[in-house]
This record gives C-alpha cells, structure tokens and sequence, in this order.
C-alpha cells in the first residue's frame, strides 16, 4: 500500500487565498514620491495637520515640495487604508507637479516611507473646485468622490493646481492662499508593498 497522498487528498487543504498589498498603520510620516511617467524622482512629502492647501500646506509647497495633510479633514499616511493626500506646486516654486495633467489611467506613483515601497495604480482623474464644499469633501472623503463612504483599500489623491487652464478660460478666481477655482487630482489604488 502506497502511502504517496491521492489527488483528492492533497487538493483537500485549501491553498489560502491571494491576499492584496500588505498596508500600513496609516499614521502620518515622511516620505518621498517618485512618478518615472512624469519624471519625478524622489521628492519629499512632508505631513502636517490640517487639510489640502490650507496656510501650513501652501506654506510646505513654497518650500519646493509636496505635502500632505492629516487628521479630522486631512487623509492618511503613506500605504494607510483611506485617502493619501500629496499636493505640490505646478506654477510657481520648483513645479513639482507641473505635468500632473498628464498622468495617466495606469500609470505607476511609488512612494517610499518607513521602509517600505508603496505602489500605486492611477485609476481615475477628479476636478476640484475650491469654491464648492460638495466638491471639496469629496476630494478629501477616506474613498474619493464618496464621502462618508467608509475605505476599505489603499489610496492615493495627487493634487495640483489648474491655474492655466482656469486662466485661459478667463476663471482669475483665488482663495486668500491663492489657490486657484480648479485642482485637478489624480487617485490611484495600492497594488504593491515591498519591504526595503
């Protein structure tokens, strides 16, 4: 008698299933963003609280780099379940993300903080306009475009401003930190985590 298991028996332990990219704890933390489509390679993205484009973020933007807000009306930290918020200049200071327009369906952003990569997958484009609340909540909503909608994945919302579009249009509407009416966001879905 065989003691060589049958293929019954040894399809009888189910395999586990395939599980999605390991996520982190969500708490805010420095990090740095590379888009290879854009050609952008490793540009700091300091947290703070507070929520997108407000005084501390414009003020982390002029400095060059990108931002990202926390808290109650803020989004998560980098690989966090729920809505990681990265803003940049695309006008003015080093223009971080003057081609941001440009991203497409698809492509990859990686993001680098506590010692992981994070990958994530451009999945759709959102317009935001500051003079609408609606608009605003659904840009900074833990699922974006839905708010109240409770995150069950990783996320990423990159943010950028369409002042030249808004201008040609003959929009010259700013707020008192002179974001223009228009943002464009770019939100993309984690598909990879790899420990560094």
């Amino acid at each position: 008698m065989s003691s060589t298991p049958t293929a019954t028996e040894s399809s009888a332990v189910p395999e586990p299933e395939p599980t999605g990219p390991a996520t982190s704890d969500g708490r805010p933390r420095r990090a740095v963003l590379s888009v290879r489509s854009l050609g952008i390679r490793d540009l700091a993205v300091l947290p703070y609280r507070g929520w997108t484009d407000d005084a501390p973020g414009t003020r982390i933007q002029d400095r060059g780099v990108a931002a990202s807000p926390f808290g109650p009306r803020g989004g998560v930290g980098p690989g966090g379940v729920g809505n990681y918020q990265v803003t940049a200049h695309r006008t003015s200071s080093t223009q971080a993300f003057e081609d941001l327009p440009a991203l497409r369906r698809g492509d990859r952003i990686v993001v680098e903080a506590g010692g992981v990569r994070y990958v994530y997958r451009v999945t759709q484009t959102r317009k935001t306009s500051f003079r609408s609340a609606r608009s605003l909540a659904e840009q900074r909503a833990a699922v974006p475009g839905h708010p109240g909608r409770r995150a069950t994945r990783a996320m990423i919302t990159l943010s950028t401003c369409l002042t030249r579009e808004d201008h040609a249009a003959g929009n010259f509407w700013s707020d008192r930190f002179d974001n223009p009416e228009h943002r464009v966001d770019k939100i993309g879905v984690l598909v990879r985590s790899v420990v560094l």
